[in-house]
Formats: C-alpha cells, sequence, structure tokens
C-alpha cells in the first residue's frame, strides 16, 4: 500500500525530531503494510518551509538508510504545499515540489478558512499540468462550517486526500462525521495517514481501512487505495461523480 501523506523527514518541521524516530515511524508504517511513503514536509507554511533541497537530500538518506536496514519501505520526494499567491511561479521554479514527481501537487488551505482565490489558483494549477489534491480538507473550520465549499473546489478540477485519524475519529467526533458525510458524497480522492510521530500523530493507516469497512465503505477504501498507486505512478486517477450537496440534505451541521 501507499501513503502519499507522511511527514517522516526528521528535524525539518512539526515531524519526528530525530532519525531514530524517523525509523521508527517507518517500522511502524511497514507493519500496517505501507511499501512507499511520499514524504510531505510543510513548505510555505507560516511556521515551516522545508526546502526543496532539504526534502532531495534526506529522501536519499534514508532510503540508503532503509535499504541497509531491511525494513522494506521506499520514500519519494514531495512537500504538503501551504496555498500561496505565487504558487504557480514557485512551482515553475522547482522551488516546491510535486508529489513523487508527478503531476499531483499536494496543497494545504489555512486551518480555519477557503480564501477566496483558491478556486484562480486551482484554475493556473490546472493550466500548468499540475492537479492540485486537498490536504485533509475534513480538518478545515470553513469546509466544517460550509461542506458545499469542497465541491466547489473539487467540481472546479481540485481532488482531495482524507486522513486516516479523522476516519478513526483521533480529531473528535464531528471530524469524523464530516469525514464520511465527505466520502458519501464522492469528494474524496485519496487517503493518508498525515502521521508525525509514534506518539500523538501515528499513521492509523490500517486502522482507518478497518473503520471503512466496518461502515460497508469498504468499496471506497479500495478505490482510494487504487489511486493512491496511480498517483504514484502519475496516472490517471478513477474520480466518481461529486454529489450535490444542497440537493442530498444529508448534512449534520455543527
Amino acid at each position: 500500500m501507499i501513503d502519499i501523506h507522511m511527514h517522516i523527514l526528521f528535524g525539518v518541521d512539526d515531524g519526528p525530531g530525530t532519525v531514530d524516530e524517523t525509523m521508527k515511524l517507518l517500522e511502524i508504517a511497514r507493519e500496517e503494510g505501507i511499501t512507499d511513503i511520499i514524504a510531505t514536509s510543510h513548505a510555505l507554511h507560516p511556521q515551516f518551509n522545508v526546502e526543496a533541497e532539504e526534502v532531495w537530500s534526506q529522501v536519499r538518506l534514508l532510503n540508503e538508510i532503509i535499504e541497509s536496514s531491511g525494513i522494506g519501505v521506499t520514500l519519494h520526494n514531495g512537500q504538503e504545499v501551504r496555498l500561496a499567491d505565487d504558487l504557480v511561479e514557485k512551482l515553475k521554479k522547482k522551488t516546491v515540489l510535486t508529489m513523487a514527481d508527478s503531476r499531483y501537487l499536494l496543497l494545504e488551505l489555512p486551518s480555519g478558512s477557503v480564501p477566496a482565490y483558491t478556486t484562480s489558483i486551482i484554475n493556473q494549477l490546472l493550466s500548468e499540468g499540475i492537479t492540485p489534491i486537498i490536504a485533509h480538507p475534513e480538518r478545515n473550520r470553513g469546509i466544517a462550517e460550509r461542506p458545499e465549499r469542497l465541491e466547489r473546489l473539487v467540481r472546479a478540477g481540485a481532488l482531495a486526500q482524507i486522513t486516516a485519524g479523522s476516519v478513526v475519529g483521533a480529531f473528535g467526533k464531528n471530524i469524523q462525521k464530516l469525514s464520511f458525510q465527505l466520502i458519501e458524497a464522492n469528494l474524496i480522492h485519496l487517503y493518508g495517514s498525515d502521521a508525525h510521530n509514534t506518539t500523538v500523530r501515528p499513521p492509523l493507516f490500517e486502522k482507518g481501512l478497518d473503520v471503512l469497512e466496518k461502515k460497508k465503505l469498504g468499496e471506497y477504501a479500495d478505490l482510494v487505495l487504487e489511486n493512491n498507486e496511480l498517483l504514484l505512478k502519475n496516472e490517471r486517477l478513477t474520480i466518481l461523480e461529486a454529489q450535490d450537496l444542497v440537493k442530498r440534505k444529508k448534512w449534520w451541521f455543527f
């Protein structure tokens, strides 16, 4: 299985502090059946901006350590890139990275809102052949208040990635509830752990899949796992038609 969102690099953002912590996180991921991980350290974040050169350097180093340790996981370059008005310019200059050198970019919105210019940036990225993937939309306050905001972004051409911990309930019942709502509306296309460490933010990858199975969403789990693999191969993803949230009237607001 492929984990497309993990803060696995050490000493650069709010992920592992040391290489030993990184290796422990990798061991947990491998026990959960993960074979490939896209290293998605923060870029353009108010607190963290991990440079592309640091990502390239550390991914090479860690893959060498992993090979000698026999863990059996492969790391790939990437970043979790915060929304910015000059994002396309930075992408052209290669100061921000796509996911595993693919046509897909992991895009993080501010936690409390969906800025008015988000659709404009999505259009700019698409015009450059880059498809933005909205990271953990279920944890965005603006989307929680009005889930149709995500629908508009998806209809504009963006995709979305849900977090295993959200599905499990690690961020609270409201976020878990919203996660299922977004899934049922076909507004989620990929699945990642967004793991940061082995304690407070562990992978929970396999546990999230188990929850989806219990919720009778096993077919959805198969779909997002397949899309994770297609992304790593830089191929077109399987996209189901987004549902009209206003017509569905199936939203539990909080």
